[in-house]
């Protein structure tokens, strides 16, 4: 009976369990490989509370305000009003810093600290903010290049030589829980389908926006491809994939090819905002001020604006410096050693605990034998 409700359990997205959760639910499944990464692990969306707000909140990326909106660079008003919501603000700041911060001694960002900090943005600021930066309509290039350099794609996904190939992308994914589940739910989320109106298998490109956003601050990172369109894809690409070369278009066509997820990316800012989920709404979103000289595209804090939380202090005790800051060519994908250095330092660990036992068990036996 315990192991059937194991079998049907799911995990909750953004949860301070979900890595937790995410091990037990692949452990029990598939505990001699991880063949299934169509299937979310997570819990399914209220699907019929989502397809009647199809005009929901993910709309009021363009919202109600008293300015016209005629001619203004959408994704720098978005910007504004994320600015003056004080959780989109700082927290805004936050994954900002943290991809932006140089490594002492090194060229490069922390891109675990990056990914975590975008992680933490997407998943607690509403999504009336959170999609409105992401999905802002644009009409022009400036507005465009705003939007691309959103997640700062130089410390979020770039390689610091070249594109890494798609097989390489997605094993390096395969082996991280996290990144598998979001790479699942998105699988499941976006598959299109010719007949639904929508593009989308599920009906809902609502639903396939969130699993989108859900990949951001994961190994598979997508973006926009450039500063002129909504396409988006991976950061990677299928050189030398041999006769795997099929499998590797197929990651790429996940994203450059899916007309579920290019139709919910273009349908959105098209009407009234509406909530999604029964979470209670911010307070209403203010009118732009007129300062779009004091603005910069490139808008980001200052180093010393935003301190690291005590959140991160812990999980960087648990956590390598750069365990996925480099996505090695796909030749060398045998011999990545990266990924073994958690499991090495869990045998340190059991081994110093061992070591503390027998020396307890040896003082307790004399004790005993001069008492």
């Amino acid at each position: 009976m315990h192991y059937q409700s194991l079998q049907e359990c799911k995990c909750q997205r953004g949860s301070r369990m979900e890595q937790q959760c995410l091990s037990v639910y692949w452990t029990i499944r598939f505990p001699q490989g991880y063949d299934d990464i169509e299937t979310s692990p997570y819990e399914d969306f209220e699907l019929e509370l989502v397809r009647n707000s199809e005009t929901s909140k993910l709309a009021s990326i363009v919202s109600v305000s008293s300015l016209p909106l005629t001619d203004q660079n959408q994704c720098l008003k978005a910007a504004q009003d994320c600015g003056l919501y004080e959780k989109c603000g700082s927290l805004r700041s936050e994954y900002a810093l943290a991809c932006t911060k140089i490594i002492p001694g090194t060229n490069h960002c922390n891109r675990h600290k990056c990914h975590r900090a975008l992680r933490r943005f997407l998943e607690r600021v509403p999504e009336e903010y959170s999609f409105g930066v992401l999905f802002c309509p644009c009409s022009d290039t400036l507005c465009g290049e705003r939007r691309r350099k959103t997640i700062v794609p130089s410390c979020s996904y770039e390689e610091r030589d070249e594109q890494p190939n798609c097989l390489n992308l997605e094993s390096y994914c395969l082996k991280d829980n996290l990144c598998r589940s979001r790479l699942a739910d998105f699988q499941q989320n976006c598959q299109p389908s010719p007949l639904s109106p929508s593009g989308c298998l599920r009906e809902s490109g609502a639903v396939c926006l969130k699993a989108y956003a859900g990949l951001i601050g994961t190994i598979m990172t997508p973006n926009y491809v450039s500063n002129s369109s909504t396409e988006v894809s991976q950061w990677c690409n299928c050189e030398g994939s041999g006769n795997q070369w099929q499998d590797c278009l197929r990651i790429l066509h996940m994203f450059n090819s899916n007309t579920c997820l290019r139709n919910a990316i273009d349908n959105t800012g098209s009407s009234t905002p509406h909530p999604i989920e029964d979470t209670p709404l911010p307070p209403p979103r203010p009118s732009p001020q007129i300062q779009h000289d004091e603005l910069k595209i490139n808008l980001l804090p200052e180093p010393n604006t935003v301190a690291e939380s005590e959140e991160d202090k812990e999980e960087d005790q648990t956590e390598e410096g750069g365990g996925f800051n480099v996505i090695p060519p796909f030749s060398d994908k045998a011999t990545v050693t990266n990924l073994g250095s958690e499991a090495g330092r869990v045998h340190s660990s059991a081994s110093t605990f061992s070591i503390t036992r027998f020396l307890l068990k040896a003082l307790l036996l004399i004790a005993l034998r001069w008492g």
